[in-house]
């Protein structure tokens, strides 16, 4: 799932819980990329889990990821996350 969202903050913020495979795949992407990234776990952030039910139509879904560029990825598998990565750094 992708779609667009307003941001003014220019790093990529990366939603997770602990217990999430998928959240645990995605941060080995971004450091092996040497990606820089604010991870926030809705577990622990209100505020954040509700934007996360925003994003993805009152789905709790994770890892939601929020691109400088307005992207949001949702449970990107590794192929969609590189893309995006690599578009970003072109």
């Amino acid at each position: 799932m992708s779609h667009s969202v307003n941001t003014n903050d220019a790093q990529i913020k990366m939603y997770t819980t602990q217990w999430c495979p998928d959240c645990w795949r995605a941060k080995s992407v971004m450091r092996s990329q040497e990606v820089a990234f604010e991870e926030i776990d809705i577990g622990d952030d209100e505020e954040a889990g509700a934007l996360v039910q925003r994003l993805n139509n009152g789905n709790m879904s994770v890892p939601t990821i929020v691109f400088p560029d307005g992207d949001v990825l949702t449970e990107p598998s590794t192929t969609a996350l590189m893309t995006k990565l690599s578009a970003l750094s072109q």
